[in-house]
């Protein structure tokens, strides 16, 4: 199938602002998705996050599954429903992925809880770089942060907790896998039938075996790497993954059962 012309505009856009992050480092901490608490988060960083990308086979992967699986979905959808599903999978991606986050952080500081940690304490401790915090024998300089760990009597183990948080806080999410994982929900409901397969799984399998085999591979890769239910992070925000398949599932099923077969948004 030939593109469609919403699918190559993203793609379009999608290449724009890879190459010109290369160029401009300041792009990646001004339109990747940041914690909502922290201080580098921007109100429209959960839509620029979807068209930034991590490297090279980033990119091209999800450009590739944009490609196969978005024209095809747009051919029957037409340009603007196409669109609106896909932008409403890349939110649902950081909704559910930012809801992870909250969840991790918070469990974590309950677990410090006898560290009788105020407000103000854990807002320093978040947001501290402690790359700066070590001499070169390893020990920790002073500091507010040093301050704070000594009078509330933390512990070796308990500042390896407090980094899981740190870490959680401080990270970012790009890329427009979680909208792909919605297109990807889309087809299997379209065309249940049709036969996917992996470049490392060479074994043609149904779209409609294949899309959940892979979404509990997400799930299981994201709760082992989680530092509430796991360890051994992977590096990908699996939780997106499974957001946006999520709101894809919820808009077919809806636009399903009122018939959205019949309806284009040209």
């Amino acid at each position: 199938m030939n593109i469609t012309p919403v699918v190559k505009q993203l793609l379009i856009i999608n290449i724009i602002f890879f190459i010109g992050s290369q160029f401009v480092p300041v792009a990646d901490s001004l339109f990747s998705l940041y914690y909502f608490e922290n201080p580098m988060f921007r109100f429209w960083q959960p839509i620029t996050h979807m068209f930034m990308h991590a490297n090279i086979g980033h990119i091209f992967f999800n450009m590739f599954a944009l490609f196969s699986f978005g024209s095809a979905l747009e051919h029957f959808w037409g340009g603007k429903k196409f669109l609106f599903f896909y932008i409403s999978c890349g939110l649902g991606a950081a909704l559910l992925h930012t809801a992870v986050n909250y969840f991790e952080i918070q469990s974590t500081l309950n677990s410090l809880s006898s560290l009788k940690l105020s407000e103000a304490d854990i807002k320093i401790l978040l947001n501290a770089d402690y790359r700066s915090l070590f001499d070169a024998s390893g020990q920790m300089i002073q500091s507010n942060v040093k301050t704070i760990l000594d009078r509330s009597g933390c512990t070796q183990e308990q500042f390896n907790t407090l980094m899981n948080a740190v870490q959680t806080f401080k990270s970012t999410a790009v890329g427009a896998s979680g909208a792909v994982y919605g297109l990807l929900v889309a087809f299997a409901f379209m065309f249940p039938t049709a036969e996917l397969a992996l470049m490392f799984i060479p074994i043609p399998i149904k779209a409609k075996y294949f899309v959940p085999g892979l979404l509990v591979v997400d799930l299981v890769l994201g709760l082992k790497g989680s530092s509430i239910f796991g360890a051994g992070s992977t590096g990908i925000a699996h939780f997106a993954h499974i957001g946006g398949a999520i709101t894809g599932f919820i808009m077919m099923w809806y636009w399903k059962k009122n018939q959205f077969k019949h309806n284009r948004w040209n």
